[in-house]
């Protein structure tokens, strides 16, 4: 839960980079909220099969864009890529695929051009 939190208190930080397990985490938690809040609306009614998304499920995805957004370009950031990369996502199932493979990649050891290592290792070999 902690993960989750950082992103959230670094809600439009598009800077730095960011580790696998805080993107991955994240990534979760918000599934979990997804599918709670989903379910939550087709209980109480508010779920619209035609627009594919609830009211609850609907607001939540909103407000959590941005942090989404912004860590996914940390995400790409650590692997040594622009945050200009996010906009693959763009391209069907292409896109997606090649994202996924940039946001499983290992970080970029020691220092890049977008921050010191989050893993703290900094002109180390990782064992």
């Amino acid at each position: 839960m902690d993960w989750y939190l950082e992103v959230l208190r670094k809600y439009a930080v598009f800077s730095g980079r960011a580790r696998r397990k805080e993107y991955w985490f994240f990534t979760l938690f918000n599934l979990l909220a997804m599918l709670v809040l989903s379910f939550i609306d087709g209980m109480i009614g508010m779920y619209s099969i035609e627009a594919g998304v609830g009211v609850l499920s609907g607001i939540y995805a909103l407000g959590i864009l941005i942090p989404s957004l912004a860590v996914t370009v940390r995400r790409l950031h650590d692997t040594s890529r622009t945050g200009w990369w996010i906009l693959l996502a763009f391209i069907p199932l292409i896109g997606a695929v090649v994202l996924l493979i940039f946001t499983v990649l290992d970080s970029t050891p020691g220092s890049n051009k977008y921050g010191p290592d989050p893993k703290g290792m900094d002109g180390q070999v990782p064992v």
